[in-house]
Order: structure tokens, then C-alpha cells, then sequence
């Protein structure tokens, strides 16, 4: 059953979409923002200004993150999407393997590098140590991942209407 005329009015759909749309940029964009704060060169005062705010900036996408996917759940079932086209389950697909690179890999290397970086005694003003660069290039490497993912799922919204 379509929104569009049996259930609600056109704008119900108008507002559902700009709430999925609006959610999905904000709730995502800190993700990219990511690779500034793991980027190389800090010093431990920076990282540790660096990380706090990378928890600040992790919110985003776990609560935003989550409306964006509720919405397009309900777009595709009370709009006219429907779940057979392809890019629905692309999509999906896409965005699962995220939350599991998220978790598993992601999440676990953060918190690694941000406990060295917390515990380090070392004078803010100075480089980081090297076991400390490591992990903090290694949670780096691993944003990798969901910021391509990231990238295809925006890139699958955007062609929707030829896959």
C-alpha cells in the first residue's frame, strides 16, 4: 500500500523524507570527520583533545544513524519503493557490513589507541610515542572502511532509480 493517496497525504511522505535525508548527512557526516582527528603528527595534547571529541562526534551516527534507517525502512514500505529493487537491498547490505566493521574493528582500535594516549605520562606539548602513533594509525587505517561504505551507501540513494 502506497502513502501516497490511500493512507496520508503527499506531505507525510515529504516530511518522512526529509527526516531520513537530514539524519542520514548529519548522522553520518562526523564519520568522515574522523580521519582529521586519527591523523598523523599530533601531539598528546592534541590527540587527547582530538579523541574526546571524537566521542562527542560518535553520537551522531548511532542516533541519527539509526533514524536514517528506520525512515528508509518505512519509505520503502508505505512509499512507493517497495522492497524489490535492488539498491533496497544493496543498502542494507552496505549498511550492515558498516555496523560491523564499526564494532568489531573500528570501536576495539579507537579504544585501544585512546587508552594509551589517556595513560601516557608523557608532557602534552611533545610527539606521540610510537606505540601510541601505531594504534592511533591503526584505528585510522580501519576508518577506512566505513567512510568507502559510507560512500557507496550515499552513492546508492543517489542511484536509486537506475539499479
Amino acid at each position: 500500500m502506497s502513502i501516497t493517496g490511500y493512507l496520508f497525504s503527499e506531505n507525510w511522505l515529504t516530511i518522512l523524507i526529509i527526516i531520513h535525508v537530514l539524519s542520514a548527512i548529519i548522522g553520518v557526516g562526523p564519520t568522515f570527520f574522523g580521519h582529521v582527528l586519527l591523523r598523523k603528527g599530533q601531539t598528546l595534547g592534541q590527540l587527547r583533545g582530538s579523541l574526546a571529541l571524537s566521542l562527542t562526534l560518535e553520537k551522531f551516527p548511532k542516533i541519527l544513524g539509526s533514524v536514517a534507517v528506520v525512515t528508509g525502512i518505512l519509505l520503502a514500505w508505505l512509499g512507493d519503493y517497495g522492497f524489490d529493487k535492488l539498491w533496497i537491498y544493496l543498502s542494507i547490505a552496505d549498511y550492515i557490513i558498516i555496523q560491523v566493521v564499526v564494532i568489531a574493528f573500528m570501536a576495539p582500535a579507537g579504544q585501544k589507541a585512546a587508552a594509551l594516549v589517556f595513560a601516557a605520562n608523557d608532557p602534552l606539548d611533545q610527539q606521540a610515542s610510537p606505540q601510541i602513533a601505531a594504534a592511533v594509525s591503526r584505528a585510522n587505517a580501519i576508518t577506512y572502511i566505513p567512510t568507502v561504505l559510507g560512500v557507496l551507501l550515499f552513492l546508492l540513494m543517489f542511484l536509486k532509480p537506475i539499479l
